[in-house]
């Protein structure tokens, strides 16, 4: 792939999460804002969503801090992997990498899982208490989700049993891949084939994207995608 190439699927994959990320606010009532260089929200995100998204290479500091909740918890996504926060009183919580999935690459395999799209609010807590933990879940995942056509929830059924789920979102060209995990102890390799067979069926002909980082990138690597670029998480701790 040619660089001119990597350089725009990269760019598909950054508006496509800032998108989703828009979706997930919208569901609780926060409608952010799209400008040149960044998505932000003016009111503080949901655990685990980003207050601030850098849509270009070029942004700034002042682009992602301006017209949002700075204050401790506040996190920004450093899409291209170019800002330095520490200025502004922000430590790096993660690193990652935006990976793609070609439309036309043949399946990994058949899916090891059935995967069923989830339509009921009381299927969303349930996919949502499965993807937190026992713990208990904290209120991300709200069901006005389920009626966004370009979100579908996926939850990956073994026999009966709630094994596992992602969720998918169309945009900017794109499916981005997002939340995916495991139940039980179950390999995490049998979702990530279990949802590129589900893209392909709600989704036909679209090339898949998404970020991971740590001990969860190999599986996907494993199962076709490719690496495109660097992102990393800033959080502001006090």
């Amino acid at each position: 792939m040619t660089s001119a190439g990597t350089s725009s699927l990269l760019a598909a994959a950054v508006q496509n999460n800032a998108e989703w990320c828009d979706a997930v606010c919208r569901s609780h009532g926060l409608p952010g804002a799209f400008g040149d260089r960044v998505w932000r929200s003016p009111r503080r995100t949901p655990v685990y969503y980003p207050d601030s998204v850098t849509l270009r290479p070029d942004a700034v500091p002042g682009d992602v801090l301006l017209g949002i909740d700075a204050s401790p918890g506040c996190s920004v996504k450093d899409s291209y992997a170019g800002l330095d926060l520490t200025p502004h009183g922000f430590t790096e919580l993660f690193g990652a990498h935006w990976i793609h999935r070609a439309a036309d690459l043949p399946a990994p395999g058949a899916p090891a899982l059935r995967a069923e799209r989830v339509r009921t609010a009381g299927g969303l807590r349930a996919w949502q208490d499965a993807w937190h933990g026992a713990d208990g879940a904290p209120d991300v995942f709200r069901p006005t989700l389920l009626e966004d056509p370009e979100a579908v929830v996926i939850a990956f059924l073994d026999v009966d049993a709630l094994a596992g789920g992602a969720v998918l979102y169309r945009g900017a060209g794109v499916v981005g891949v997002s939340n995916l995990f495991a139940a039980g102890g179950r390999d995490v390799a049998g979702a990530w084939s279990s949802v590129i067979a589900a893209a392909a069926g709600h989704f036909p002909g679209l090339p898949l994207v998404g970020y991971e980082h740590g001990d969860d990138l190999a599986p996907a690597l494993d199962s076709g995608f490719t690496p495109i670029g660097d992102l990393r998480v800033w959080l502001r701790t006090g």
